[in-house]
């Protein structure tokens, strides 16, 4: 059971991954008509609104509610503040100052933000493995966004790129904490929010909307690329973790630079094939990790989706169809056992030491 979640973990990742980074590319064509600012705040006011539309539909399923409650909308606040206003807001003031090449190899140290906090801060386990398998991952989108010496204009501009990666890390580490929630509610308030400040930042600063027909493609990429990307994100973090996530996450460039061969065969070149054998050496070691010993569950009550397969054996009446996805109030008793498992909503014990 552990393994079948560590896998669906990875999958969802590898999606949000796939989707973010075939965005790129499509947001680059889209550029021709709109300024940068106003486009990321287009791109996440899509995401919302398709998300809000899947939110309304799953309204109507009657498996139970995982909503947002009670110090939830604390941890929501932090990473919606953190990851849709002030990010967004550092990274295209310093991008308007220094040049693509500096401002893409800074990019890369969210998925290393997001790893250190998750480790130092939130005490997910890690082992040699993981650090090295992301280090891998972190020397491909080096190499990839690698176009020679950057030109560091100011580095007051720098250091707000890095600001934004830590508020994105940030922002990962917080949404983690809210994982077990409905991913649908927190991605759609996320977006919407991140969309509408955004835009009116960018309207403030003099952007203007381009035709409807540039406006309504732009909205559907911010769905896939954003939306649904953030989505799988979310499932990802339930799953494996935020370092693990982030890691893998961090593929997101490669995926954008192979569709833009697709689209252009031209752009090939063996800088490219390098950082898809550093990335996919990365991306190994993750999936082949073993972590099993001996741990202890502290008893706990919380609610989220689930069947009753491994962690949970209650009962409850026969209203509800236990083999079937529902979510209710649920209490877990205190065990200790011994299996395969990874940091996720059930594993959140200390380790002595990592291996």
């Amino acid at each position: 059971m552990a393994n079948l979640l560590r896998k669906t973990g990875i999958f969802y990742a590898i999606v949000a991954a796939v989707l973010f980074g075939a965005s790129t590319p499509c947001a680059k064509l889209l550029l021709k008509e709109t300024s940068p600012w106003l486009l990321a705040g287009v791109l996440y006011f899509g995401s919302g609104i398709g998300l809000a539309m899947l939110f309304l539909f799953s309204l109507k399923k009657k498996n139970g509610r995982d909503f947002l409650k009670g110090k939830d909308w604390l941890w929501m606040s932090g990473a919606t503040l953190s990851g849709g206003i002030l990010g967004p807001a550092a990274l295209m003031t310093g991008l308007s100052e220094i040049d693509a090449a500096a401002s893409s190899l800074m990019l890369n140290l969210e998925g290393v933000f997001t790893s250190l906090i998750a480790w130092t801060v939130f005490k997910e386990n890690y082992d040699r493995r993981i650090v090295i398998g992301m280090l891998f991952i972190l020397l491909g989108g080096i190499v990839l966004s690698w176009n020679g010496a950057p030109q560091w204009h100011s580095m007051k501009w720098s250091l707000l790129i890095v600001l934004a990666c830590f508020c994105w890390a940030v922002d990962n580490n917080f949404t983690r904490m809210i994982s077990t929630s409905n991913p649908l509610q927190i991605a759609t308030i996320k977006s919407l929010i991140a969309g509408v400040t955004n835009i009116v930042l960018s309207m403030v600063i003099g952007a203007k909307f381009s035709g409807l027909v540039s406006l309504f493609a732009t909205s559907i990429v911010g769905f896939l690329g954003y939306g649904m990307s953030l989505f799988c994100f979310i499932l990802a973090l339930r799953h494996i973790g935020a370092a693990r996530t982030g890691a893998y996450f961090s593929s997101a460039p490669f995926v954008g630079s192979v569709l833009a061969i697709i689209i252009s065969p031209s752009d090939f070149s063996w800088k490219l094939l390098l950082v898809a054998i550093l990335m996919g050496i990365g991306i190994w070691i993750h999936v082949s990790e073993y972590h099993e010993h001996e741990h202890e569950h502290e008893e706990m009550e919380h609610a989220h989706a689930h069947v009753h397969r491994g962690h949970h054996n209650h009962e409850h009446d026969d209203s509800i169809d236990a083999q079937e996805s529902h979510v209710h109030l649920h209490n877990h008793e205190k065990i200790k056992h011994v299996h395969p498992h990874y940091p996720d909503i059930h594993h959140h014990h200390s380790h002595g030491r990592t291996n």
